[in-house]
């Protein structure tokens, strides 16, 4: 499993590198034909992690459950983030992977919700939750890639 920590911590990297190199108003803007903008995508990675590995485990979640109702799957940006926010959602970019690392070397993750989604991919453990969570991740930077481009 380190390696699928590491997958995401690689992840985590770039996305920190495109909130250090593109504007407020660059990471607030939905282009046409989009649906979010940068720093949505960059949330909703963060949120999604946190319901696939603890909240489907019966566990808190390090995020707040406002977080979660701006960012989870069927939200979009309902206003332009402020930099206190941005710098929040960059505060939350590493140390919620490192705790679930720590959380599942010490094996905290006794229970877990199955759960299939909406592509069909059934997530019976937490070891799928972390493997699904970086094939999810990679699809939103593919999505942030094709913003930048926009902005």
């Amino acid at each position: 499993m380190h390696q699928a920590f590491e997958i995401t911590r690689t992840n985590r990297k770039v996305l920190a590198e495109m909130l250090k190199n593109y504007s407020l108003e660059q990471l607030n803007k939905i282009p046409d034909g989009f649906s979010n903008n940068i720093i949505w995508n960059i949330a909703h990675t963060i949120v999604v992690q946190q319901l696939l590995v603890y909240k489907l485990s019966g566990l808190p979640t390090m995020v707040s459950n406002e977080m979660i109702s701006k960012y989870q799957k069927g939200t979009r940006p309902e206003r332009d983030l402020t930099q206190n926010e941005v710098d929040e959602i960059q505060a939350l970019l590493f140390e919620p992977i490192s705790q679930t690392e720590t959380d599942f070397n010490s094996q905290i993750f006794k229970n877990f919700h199955e759960f299939t989604n909406n592509i069909g991919f059934t997530i019976r453990n937490v070891e799928d939750a972390i493997a699904y969570n970086y094939y999810h991740e990679a699809t939103h930077l593919g999505m942030i890639m094709s913003i930048r481009k926009f902005v």
